[in-house]
């Protein structure tokens, strides 16, 4: 007979405790759909056209704050797209038309084990030998460059980003007459010019 009550007690406790759950969890406010950081859109002004990037901090936070950082200080208005190679990629971000290199801030870790690849379209950290050496310096991959990516022993080139619209800007720079400059070779013989680097928005899921 007391076991009997003690299973009916409990089972009264455990009916009235999914009750008050649910009847808080009806009235509780609600909470964001995710918590995931949102992507953020830049436009990146050049003589050739516009070109829109979408930045990823999800995957890569500290590329992205670090390129951010760069374009909230207007870092690279007037430098230039100074290495262009057609089935490859276009880089820029460091140099001034006459191929002086702009002092930069510290380098930043690699985020190359990020999971994105170095794929048509996307926009990655340009960097030297030293994983950990890139600084303000990005390039536009013109066509899927899979060697560039993270592989087991031996770090790749940070993606970050990828054109969402521009696609031919991005071709046209890629098309462009180039020739050596002292030590440097493939740069445009008539520069392209970055006429700002600005945000645009807080990019929807």
């Amino acid at each position: 007979m007391l076991n009997a009550i003690k299973r009916v007690l409990t089972l009264s406790f455990l009916l009235f405790a999914s009750q008050l759950l649910a009847e808080q969890k009806a009235t509780a406010p609600d909470k964001p759909a995710s918590e995931a950081v949102q992507p953020v859109d830049v436009v990146i002004k050049t003589s050739k056209g516009d070109m829109t990037v979408r930045l990823n901090p999800e995957r890569a936070p500290a590329t992205v704050e670090n390129f951010l950082a760069y374009v909230d200080q207007g870092f690279y208005e007037g430098l230039v797209f100074h290495r262009v190679m057609p089935g490859f990629m276009i880089q820029g971000g460091g140099m001034t038309a006459d191929m002086s290199q702009k002092p930069t801030e510290a380098p930043i870790t690699n985020e190359s084990g990020n999971g994105l690849r170095n794929s048509r379209g996307t926009v990655a950290m340009a960097r030297t030998s030293d994983p950990d050496s890139a600084t303000s310096q990005f390039f536009i991959n013109l066509v899927n460059n899979d060697f560039l990516n993270n592989r087991p022993g031996r770090p790749g080139y940070a993606v970050f980003g990828e054109v969402i619209k521009g696609d031919e800007v991005m071709d046209s720079i890629a098309s462009v007459k180039t020739g050596n400059r002292g030590p440097h070779a493939n740069v445009p013989v008539d520069p392209i010019t970055i006429l700002a680097v600005e945000r645009v928005r807080t990019a929807p899921n």
